[in-house]
Order: structure tokens, then C-alpha cells, then sequence
């Protein structure tokens, strides 16, 4: 590594450089796509510099799943040959530095990056280049080739989200209009967009379902029975019966089945139920959670599409409750309709054994959007939007004896659940200790239970 060093400062000393490239990345597991990457890089300029990313700022920065230590990552982009010079990525607004140390010339990065680093042509030419598609299967050994199930926002957002995911690939997406499919694939650069279920299964490992509620049922069916390991979009499903069927047939498959309810796998929540778990704030007695948004169209307003303030946010309410309550769940509830005949603001009351909670959800009325877990000694106060938990405080009587914690949050938080999802597989495990099969079998029967109109008083 010195000699490459010291062969960059010759180069530059004799005023011959010629142009210099930069490009980073995290080059886990590293595959032909890297390779082509790197290849690209080199022969835009006459010398490429390569900045692999430490694990603390992989950390910093979200990217998740990362499995080879720095050392290994740097040997892999050494042994390509592609490299003049390896350096070390270890904090955000390096690039600027980096590229004013090494009088770099261009920058050059992934085109699935394209538009987020615009702001470094102030210090360089910026150069998106194409990403290699249709990676053959031996070019992927250890990666999890995940497929999507939808084409709308949260797809959208999961896609984004995947990118810092390491050992994961999304390069598939189904949607039953084949010309969607085709579509949303061209738009985000995946090798294959199909409408033929069947070829779908073929080529992935796992899914990820994002398709309206009412739907999700049948699509886990056919994962599960295609043995494919089934990531879905939360609510799982909308009743008792589906979701206890559904985890008995991934059981049986040995298969992964997980609801992606994000919050469970955020780094702030885990803390926040092994705290009240470990009675410090006393012993729990009420768990009070809020999530409204104003929603003026769309699917979340159609009740032939299972919409509602229930079904679109209960999950989110609901996951606390399981966590700290337990599963035996003695629900009621107090509604509102909107115009469309769908509950535009529902208040659910949970009572188990000498425990209660309250959540509050909304899609047309609009709350503080908090979390309290209320023990004898104290409480846990985590601010809105508490689903995407930050910093939280642990309150006593004497405000002097208030401690305030934080964690790391990135971006939408899809890639905490997809991260587990994928170390559940790469581990052999099928049942995750963060969301247990029976706590998505309870929040599923609240919901049904609501659906059914039991215990339910409208307003």
C-alpha cells in the first residue's frame, strides 16, 4: 500500500499525472458488477484511486449486513488490479477532502447513485456510470437475490433503501400488469420486470410483498409453496386464521416469513423494550402510542382495497403492545368514518393481565404522535414520530434523575427490517426473536377482530 502511495506522489511530482479518477464503495462480497465498476472508473482517466469504507462509517451511514472485515474488502479491490491507489473512507464530506488532496479530476460513481453526489461538481466532474445487470449466479455466491412483489411508493422507497443492504440483490420486480412491471424495472435499473409469476420465483431466492393488503395473503401462499423466503409489507395479513396458517406452511418449508412492521428492527425501539423489559421504570402498567397522517386519496381511503386507519397504521400501535403486554389480547374500539365509509381515526384499547394500552391511529384526523410506556417508577418518553425512534428519555419523579438516549436512524428505516431479514437467512434461523411469529399472528387477530366489527363504537 506505501508503494502505491509513493507512486501517486512521483506521478504527481513530475507534472505527467494525466486524470485522476475516484470512486468509492463498500466492495463487499465483491462480484463481477464491482469489477465492471472499477473497470469503468479506470477508463475514464489515467489513474483511479478507490476509497473502500470503513465498518464505523458504514455504521454512520447506515449501510447494514456488511460481512468482511476492511482488510478483506481492500485485499478483494487490490486483487482486481484495477487500483493505482486504496484509501480508507472513514467520514462524511471525506470525498471533498480527498479529492482536493489527490487533485482528482473526476469522480465516478454508480448511476444508482445518480443525482446524490451533484454536489461535488463544485471540486470535480461527476460521472454516473451504468451498472452491470443480469449478474450470472456464480458471480453472486453469498448473496441473497430478492425479488419485489408491487410497483408503488413503498416498493419505490424499498428499492432506495436496499442499496445499503450489503449481500442483498434486487434486480427483480412482478406486477400482474406486465407493462408496469417493465416499467418501474427500466426506471430503477433492475435486470428483469415480469408479470409472470412463475419466471419471478425462478430467479429470486426471497421476496419482498408490497402490494395493497387485501392481496398479501395469496402472494405469501405462493412464495411459501414456491419456497421462497416471504419479507411482507405490514399488516401480514388481515386475520388470526391466515397469519397462524401462513407461519405453520413457513415452518414446515423452513422458510423465513416476516412482517416488515419497520419499527421492531430500528437499532432506538430494540432499546426501548430492553429497557421497560428490564423494569427500569418499575413495573409496566400502560402503553399509549399514537401515528396519524392526513390522507386526502388513494388506496388507504377504498374499502374494497381493505383501507382504513386500522389496517393502514394498526400494526405500528399495536407492535409495543405485543412487546410489553404480551400476545392474550382483550381489544375494543372507538371509530370514526370518513366519507368513503373506511375508519378515518380509530382509538384501540388492549387490556391483559393487570396491563393496558391505548393506540391511537388516523389517516384524516391528526394527533401528537408519541409514545409513553407508564411504569411505577418512571416513564419512556420517545417524541413523534416515535415509529422512526431517535433519542428517547427515560423521566422519573426528580427530573434530575432523567436520562436521554440516542441512536442512529437512516433514512426510511426499510433497510433495518430488510438487514435482519437477511441474516435470518444467511444464519439458518427462520423465526426472528425481534417480531416472533406470534406476535404478527396477535396484531393480525386485533385487526380481523376490528374488520369483523367486534367491540368496535363509532363516533
Amino acid at each position: 500500500m506505501n508503494e502505491i502511495h509513493e507512486g501517486f506522489k512521483i506521478l504527481v511530482m513530475k507534472g505527467s499525472r494525466g486524470r485522476v479518477v475516484i470512486t468509492y464503495g463498500t466492495f463487499d462480497l465483491l462480484h463481477q458488477g464491482h469489477i465492471n465498476l472499477l473497470r469503468r472508473a479506470r477508463e475514464l482517466g489515467d489513474y483511479l484511486i478507490v476509497g473502500v469504507t470503513s465498518e464505523s462509517y458504514d455504521l454512520q451511514r447506515g449501510k447494514l449486513n456488511v460481512r468482511q472485515p476492511l482488510s478483506e474488502r481492500i485485499k478483494n479491490v487490490e486483487r482486481t488490479g484495477l487500483a493505482d491507489l486504496i484509501i480508507v473512507e472513514e467520514y462524511e464530506g471525506q470525498k471533498i477532502e480527498d479529492i482536493e488532496r489527490y487533485n482528482v479530476d473526476i469522480f465516478a460513481i454508480g448511476s444508482d447513485w445518480k443525482g446524490k453526489f451533484d454536489y461535488l461538481k463544485d471540486f470535480a466532474e461527476v460521472v454516473y456510470l451504468e451498472r452491470t445487470r443480469g449478474i450470472s449466479s456464480t458471480d453472486l455466491r453469498g448473496y441473497l437475490k430478492l425479488g419485489i412483489i408491487g410497483t408503488g411508493r413503498i416498493a419505490q422507497r424499498f428499492i432506495n433503501e436496499a442499496k445499503y443492504v450489503s449481500g442483498v440483490l434486487v434486480e427483480w420486480v412482478y406486477h400482474p400488469n406486465e407493462e408496469k412491471a417493465k416499467a418501474f424495472a427500466q426506471k430503477f435499473e433492475l435486470s428483469v420486470g415480469t408479470g409472470n409469476l412463475s419466471e419471478f420465483f425462478s430467479e429470486v431466492d426471497a421476496i419482498y410483498i408490497a402490494t395493497p393488503h387485501h392481496t398479501h395473503y395469496e402472494y405469501i401462499s405462493k412464495g411459501l409453496q414456491a419456497n421462497k423466503h416471504v419479507l411482507a409489507e405490514k399488516p401480514m395479513v388481515l386475520s388470526h386464521n391466515q397469519a397462524k396458517e401462513l407461519f405453520a406452511l413457513a415452518y414446515e418449508r423452513k422458510k423465513v416469513l416476516l412482517e416488515a412492521i419497520k419499527t421492531a428492527f430500528a437499532p432506538s425501539f430494540r432499546r426501548i423494550i430492553g429497557l421497560a423489559r428490564s423494569r427500569r421504570v418499575g413495573q409496566i402498567v400502560h402503553v399509549d402510542a399514537t401515528f396519524t397522517k392526513l390522507i386526502s386519496e388513494g388506496r388507504e381511503l377504498d374499502p374494497t382495497q381493505a383501507g382504513g386507519s386500522v389496517t393502514e397504521l394498526g400494526s405500528y400501535v399495536l407492535l409495543p403492545t405485543v412487546k410489553l403486554l404480551g400476545t392474550n389480547i382483550k381489544a375494543s374500539f372507538l371509530s370514526k368514518r370518513g366519507p368513503t365509509g373506511v375508519d378515518i381515526w380509530t382509538r384501540i384499547t388492549s387490556l391483559t393481565e393487570g396491563k393496558a394500552a391505548t393506540g391511537r391511529v388516523g389517516i384524516g384526523v391528526k394527533e401528537e404522535g408519541d409514545l409513553v410506556i407508564g411504569g411505577t417508577t418512571g416513564y419512556i418518553y420517545v417524541p413523534a414520530p416515535w415509529w422512526k425512534p431517535k433519542c428517547f428519555e427515560i423521566r422519573r419523579e426528580d427530573p434530575s434523575q432523567n436520562e436521554t438516549y440516542c441512536d442512529v436512524f437512516a433514512g426510511d428505516g426499510l433497510r433495518y427490517e430488510l438487514a435482519h431479514f437477511a441474516q435470518l437467512i444467511q444464519q439458518g434461523r427462520i423465526e426472528s426473536h425481534l417480531l416472533r411469529p406470534e406476535e404478527s399472528i396477535a396484531i393480525a387477530g386485533v385487526i380481523e377482530q376490528f374488520l369483523l366489527g367486534k367491540n368496535v363504537s363509532w363516533l
